[in-house]
């Protein structure tokens, strides 16, 4: 057995073709007639932005709009002026048009993979792809064509691009293994949306296996098994079929309310970070967003959006929505997410820096010019504000201060909002955790980020593998954290949602009962399975286990204890 990330859950059982990298070597010459050079560079980008547009709009059927994106941003990278300019300038120094865009790609590359966060090292990633892409035309070398494979075909190789991704006929392909990628790759994103089984980072896969190999793909944890015993076979058999079945019973949940057995009503919402993410999530038959994460509308991006480009994106996904709740989370950056165009100063430590409400207040024409957007975009539906990272009461009065300064500019502007729009806050943090009393006076909700609570309260990054027996919602801690928040929220009568990844753990579920937790907000993908596993608990059967489980003293007693009961 090998092993790697699952990046993309899921069993796939079938024969192995390897993908193998073609040759792009060549020896780098000095050209004379530059201008010859450049128009022939030239035609090798407008070549690649055709090739890439059908390969969009193919994906656009197979995947989706958003997905398509992806590949439509190669477009954006190749066309970039900067990179124009600098190719064009050293061809008219006399270097040939391949080592002119190659050296350039390569200098952004050591750019982008030497950030700290996912999302700008994946930027490096889609720029050696467009670098692959060019050098194939003006080499005239054909690229790796998966656009026709066998059926029940496991795609084996060191590196799937999101242009070959973009190829894929997801009815031949059963699994994929590749020896890069994380679960943040851009490839990774398309095997889930394809639903086609992945496992990725498993080391040396191409020395392992070999074309006609018989594999199984285990997506869920990571495992890749080549040319399995009978007894395997068998196993992984069934689970695929069991998998396949559950996936079918879970539509009859499709169209439902969110009750538990006993008839208790929830909310059950989604986690988008685009204004089109809105409609996977009603399409996934989400009640609505639970986390708007408007950060993704700054990355990669020259310069700060503006308010008419926020607004239209925060209007774009309240009218998707028709009603039904959008809560939009203001700028949570800092820690892991830099974003280049607001010039943000390096820090020894910046998850105990100067990040999201931290740095909106220290610079208020930004948090203006957003919450201005936020607010013009709550005439068109049930739009909320949610502030992140707080730790003190302070940082609550001068937001809302702040909200209430912007209504009063729009009232005399005589531009329409929601008068009534509601204000909260995510709960993250270890000081929010033991002040939740004091902050739930000052709040007209709270969600619960579990992912960065976790790790406050355990001073554990999630990230690294030496502290990562540590980082887990089930511990006592953690648990009480929650517990405390969800109680002073009841006290104050106003519902508290939980928009971390534990909110869709079948081990959480119960807890959360009875807790008292009133929205649940997952990834769309989630939505129907979490309304099966809320519809199995009762009440009293929840607190019956969480009464147990407080009682507990270590994560490992209460991860045993319920997986024995669940």
């Amino acid at each position: 057995m090998l092993k790697g990330t699952g990046v993309s859950s899921g069993i796939g059982i079938g024969r192995a073709l390897l993908v193998e990298e073609c040759s792009l070597e060549y020896t780098p010459k000095t050209v004379t007639d530059t201008a010859e050079e450049i128009k022939r560079f030239q035609s090798a980008v407008d070549i690649f932005c055709e090739n890439t547009e059908k390969k969009a709009e193919a994906l656009k059927i197979s995947a989706g709009v958003e997905e398509a994106e992806i590949i439509q941003g190669h477009i954006g990278i190749v066309k970039d002026p900067f990179l124009l300019g600098e190719v064009g300038k050293r061809i008219t120094e006399g270097q040939c048009a391949e080592a002119a865009f190659e050296s350039m790609c390569d200098m952004l590359i050591g750019i982008f993979s030497s950030a700290d966060d996912d999302v700008t090292q994946q930027r490096g990633a889609d720029v050696r792809d467009v670098k692959s892409g060019v050098l194939s035309i003006l080499l005239g070398v054909n690229q790796v064509n998966l656009s026709e494979m066998p059926p029940e075909t496991v795609l084996c190789a060191k590196e799937l691009t999101p242009s070959m991704m973009a190829e894929i006929n997801k009815e031949q392909i059963v699994g994929i293994v590749t020896e890069t990628g994380s679960t943040t790759s851009h490839s990774a994103i398309l095997a889930r949306v394809l639903e086609i089984p992945a496992v990725m980072s498993v080391p040396d896969v191409m020395k392992a296996v070999k074309n006609g190999d018989t594999v199984i793909v285990d997506g869920s944890k990571g495992d890749m098994i080549v040319s399995p015993d009978h007894a395997q076979a068998e196993s992984y058999t069934v689970r695929r079929k069991k998998l396949l079945e559950e996936r079918r019973e879970l539509e009859q949940f499709r169209g439902k309310a969110t009750l538990s057995a006993d008839g208790t009503v929830y909310e059950l919402v989604c986690n988008i970070g685009r204004p089109d993410d809105a409609k996977k999530a009603m399409e996934s038959d989400g009640e609505g967003v639970g986390l708007f994460r408007t950060e993704f509308l700054f990355m990669d991006k020259r310069s700060v959006p503006t308010e008419k480009e926020q607004f239209e994106a925060y209007q774009k996904a309240a009218l998707i929505l028709k009603g039904k709740p959008l809560v939009i989370r203001t700028l949570d950056i800092g820690g892991d997410k830099e974003i280049a165009c607001l010039g943000m100063a390096k820090e020894d430590n910046p998850f105990m820096g100067c990040r999201a409400i931290r740095y909106c207040l220290k610079n208020r024409d930004l948090f203006r010019t957003q919450l201005r957007a936020i607010l013009r975009a709550s005439a068109f539906g049930n739009v909320s504000i949610m502030f992140p990272l707080i730790t003190c009461v302070e940082e609550v009065r001068e937001g809302k201060a702040l909200v209430e300064e912007i209504k009063a500019e729009l009232k005399a502007e005589k531009i329409d909002f929601d008068e009534n729009i509601k204000v909260g806050i995510m709960a993250e943090t270890a000081a929010a955790g033991v002040t939740a009393d004091l902050l739930a006076k000052e709040c007209d909700f709270f969600s619960i980020g579990t992912n960065d609570l976790t790790g406050y309260t355990m001073a554990a990054d999630r990230g690294n593998g030496e502290v990562s027996y540590l980082y887990s919602a089930l511990q006592p801690s953690v648990l009480r954290m929650i517990r405390n928040i969800i109680e002073a929220a009841g006290k104050q009568h106003i519902p508290v949602g939980m928009c971390g990844e534990a909110a869709a753990d079948p081990l959480m579920i119960p807890l959360l009962i009875s807790f008292g937790l009133t929205e649940f907000s997952v990834s769309a993908p989630s939505v129907l399975r979490v309304r099966k596993y809320i519809s199995g608990w009762t009440k009293e059967k929840a607190d019956e286990i969480t009464a147990k489980v407080m009682s507990l003293s270590t994560r490992q007693e209460i991860s045993d204890y319920l997986k024995t009961v669940i």
